[in-house]
């Protein structure tokens, strides 16, 4: 049966570029797509040829990059969490916008934080798939994510503490719960005592899109939960490196990569210790950044500033890459088989970098130990260590095997409710 996907990611470039990814699957398999999203995404959407409908008043995604508190260890997540709860009725209402034209045949792609798809589903009826960028999202009592910089050492308490820890209030109750309780009681539906444990998880289907050996499925995890793998797509099949920059790519041996994720806005230190870290290594580099104010004022010939520009062509071409611990930024590094130096802030990032330190392809450096010495010393040792070339080309090779789309069109294919 053909179908009409309402997709609803939440998040930056990194959050919506999967559903870009899932939409044109689907398209490609006969069903039509509608896609939400915060106004800057527009113009992505518009490329890709999907109607969309637009949540969040102009200018607002942007007030949230800019606010610093955006990159602390927990006033950042208090901060995005309230953001997705002032949009829970948005989302729900540019979905009642669709429905009402398409009818029981519809199907809800959501993000978590999409609030309002998972109060559609109550609402309407209809089949809700959750995606997962990342594995930092389940909270398993066994191979605990790690939540916040610096505290690995929780994952390794006692089961019965963790489970005592994950049944106390919560961020996303205590900031998102009250405005997603009001779009309840608007729309006539229960709300959730629980956000977390009743609301994390669609019923009807989970996908996670990343791979088991990136983080290995636990007995805790929601039943009906599949792994896919990494998507990596990121506009690369639309958008070319640009002559500037293939030019300086040509013109000397690979730079390092530096990125501190599409959504940062205040990297001023982290871009001045790059550059002096190219400097002490006598390496070129590469800053990515679509905040260009936050870049030195004057860069060297051997220092190229872009914009956005897609990893899946770059970072093969790179000799390593030095970011955040976003999941996108790192799945195309795995892809390249490319050494990584992590600096995790907040949010998924501290879990991501704790991964890949374990997989054997990077080092971490939080904040505070993030410092030109530090940071030339890691890069010097990544790109010496024989047994981080091995694990990354390793990497490299099980993301080439991976077959993503099947599994998740798949799944989405044969997306029922479940009650």
């Amino acid at each position: 049966m053909k179908r009409h996907f309402i997709l609803a990611p939440f998040g930056s470039a990194g959050d919506v570029n999967p559903f870009l990814w899932i939409g044109r699957g689907l398209r490609e398999r006969g069903h039509e797509v509608t896609l939400i999203v915060a106004p800057p995404f527009a113009p992505a959407a518009r490329r890709a040829g999907f109607p969309f409908l637009t949540v969040g008043e102009p200018g607002l995604y942007e007030r949230v990059i800019q606010d610093p508190d955006l990159w602390h260890p927990w006033r950042g997540m208090d901060l995005t969490i309230g953001y997705a709860g002032r949009l829970t009725e948005e989302y729900f209402e540019a979905i009642r916008t669709v429905v009402d034209r398409a009818g029981d045949k519809t199907a809800l792609v959501g993000s978590f934080l999409a609030f309002g798809a998972r109060l559609a589903r109550e609402k309407f009826g209809l089949p809700l798939a959750t995606i997962h960028l990342q594995p930092a999202l389940f909270l398993s009592l066994h191979d605990t994510p790690v939540m916040r910089a610096h505290l690995e050492w929780f994952t390794k308490l006692p089961r019965w503490l963790k489970r005592a820890f994950f049944a106390l209030p919560n961020p996303v109750d205590q900031t998102a719960g009250p405005p997603v309780q009001k779009a309840c009681a608007r729309a006539g539906v229960a709300p959730p005592r629980r956000l977390v444990q009743e609301w994390m998880h669609s019923p009807d289907a989970v996908l996670g899109l990343f791979p088991d050996w990136f983080a290995v499925p636990q007995p805790d995890w929601p039943p009906r939960c599949r792994l896919a793998g990494f998507p990596l797509y990121d506009l690369g099949d639309q958008l070319e490196l640009t002559p500037e920059l293939e030019r300086f790519l040509a013109g000397g041996p690979p730079p390092v990569l530096f990125t501190p994720g599409s959504a940062m806005a205040h990297g001023r230190k982290f871009f001045a210790t790059a550059l002096e870290a190219c400097r002490r290594l006598g390496r070129r580099g590469i800053f990515a950044t679509a905040h260009g104010d936050q870049l030195p004022a004057r860069l060297p010939a051997t220092v190229q500033a872009v914009d956005y520009v897609p990893f899946s062509r770059l970072m093969p071409r790179v000799a390593a890459v030095v970011h955040h611990g976003g999941i996108g930024t790192l799945s195309q590094a795995l892809a390249a088989g490319v050494p990584q130096l992590v600096m995790p802030m907040a949010h998924d990032q501290p879990d991501n970098a704790h991964r890949l330190v374990r997989l054997g392809v990077a080092r971490r450096l939080y904040p505070p130990r993030f410092t030109a010495g530090r940071v030339t010393a890691a890069l010097r040792a990544l790109l010496q260590d024989s047994a981080v070339r091995t694990a990354c080309v390793s990497a490299a090779e099980k993301v080439r095997a991976a077959r993503p789309a099947d599994v998740v069109l798949d799944t989405l294919e044969t997306l029922r409710r479940v009650d």
